[in-house]
């Protein structure tokens, strides 16, 4: 089944940008989204979810209220929601393997919308920017041709990607939004900061640096955050690595240094 948009299927065919012409209202609805000044969110009932992280659950939790990722550049957070049972998932993609990732998320949707009697699934896509390597770009697209290869319907709500994310400043581009959350409540989408991004944020990242694949970090039904166990090979060329200062390491490592958030590159 498609990915449509007021009901008519996408035609992926077409670059993004005649797709954004053809319907306006993605364009307003994302203009609307990034003139909302960023909100920070406190740790009380909130789930943070790290890149290739990702997380489901419904209105009825009693833990978690808001899910929420911040430090996009070139990724791009997406959150997909059944409006029928209100299941909710948001996760951090960075293009590592899109279309398990995409099935992978729309399976846990699903199995908390079951019995549900009506509804729908609806995405949202938010990050990104005008890079130089357009490794945004291709993201985009490799979402939607993802969401578009689903056996279901899904409805491309809205969409505040790469271009639509995009502000320059003396010759440089940057995101607008690097941040969303969702209130898994009242299915509200806001730009968001998180001065906490536990809980055992160093653990998570790690885990992110062994070449980990798209991960559930939260079981919903007993409301536990919870982190499987995993392994690594020995670091090559550590020694290298270990004598190269912060400002070289961000530009070997990040796709984007320049673009980065302001705790990840001062300055």
């Amino acid at each position: 089944m498609p990915l449509l948009i007021n009901g008519q299927r996408v035609d992926l065919a077409r670059p993004t940008g005649e797709m954004i012409r053809a319907y306006p209202h993605l364009e307003e609805k994302a203009k609307l989204l990034r003139s909302q000044p960023a909100q920070i969110v406190e740790p009380k009932g909130l789930l943070y979810v790290q890149q290739r992280e990702f997380a489901v659950t419904t209105p009825k939790d009693g833990s978690v209220s808001i899910l929420g990722s911040d430090d996009a550049t070139t990724c791009h957070i997406v959150v997909l929601r059944h409006t029928g049972s209100g299941a909710t998932c948001l996760t951090h993609c960075d293009g590592s393997d899109t279309e398990a990732e995409v099935s992978l998320i729309m399976n846990s949707v699903k199995s908390f919308s079951d019995t549900a009697g009506c509804g729908r699934l609806e995405v949202h896509l938010v990050g990104g920017f005008n890079d130089d390597r357009q490794l945004s770009q291709k993201l985009t697209n490799q979402l939607l041709r993802a969401f578009d290869l689903q056996p279901d319907d899904v409805h491309l709500v809205t969409f505040c990607v790469t271009e639509l994310n995009d502000r320059e400043e003396e010759d440089i581009h940057f995101p607008i939004i690097y941040g969303i959350a969702v209130n898994v409540k009242t299915a509200e989408i806001f730009p968001a900061t998180f001065p906490e991004k536990g809980p055992d944020e160093d653990l998570r990242s790690a885990h992110v640096l062994t070449g980990a694949s798209l991960t559930n970090i939260y079981d919903a039904k007993m409301e536990q955050l919870h982190i499987g166990p995993y392994f690594w090979r020995p670091f090559p060329h550590v020694d290298f690595w270990l004598q190269q200062d912060d400002k070289q390491i961000l530009q070997l490592s990040l796709p984007s240094c320049l673009s980065e958030s302001f705790h990840i590159a001062p300055g």
